[in-house]
């Protein structure tokens, strides 16, 4: 069994090591989210469409829920 001294030291070697993951992780996830804040400001909204493009996404949109029914219905297409 190895002495209490060398336990100890490499008891805190972990935790400081777990520390510095966490710590990094956190950095990691906070530029992450600022990254995606950034897009989400860049993204047009939805108002600056011309009224023939919010036609084509909602024919669009209509077409792809008419295949989720059919799929649910079990119908091939």
């Amino acid at each position: 069994m190895p002495p209490a001294d060398s336990l100890l030291i490499l008891s805190a070697a972990t935790l400081t090591g777990l520390a510095m993951l966490g710590g990094l992780a956190a950095w990691g996830w906070s530029g992450w989210l600022r990254l995606k804040l950034r897009e989400l400001e860049a993204r047009p909204t939805g108002g600056e469409l011309p009224a023939i493009g919010q036609r084509i996404d909602l024919a669009d949109l209509k077409e792809r829920i008419r295949k989720l029914e059919a799929i649910a219905a079990g119908v091939d297409l």
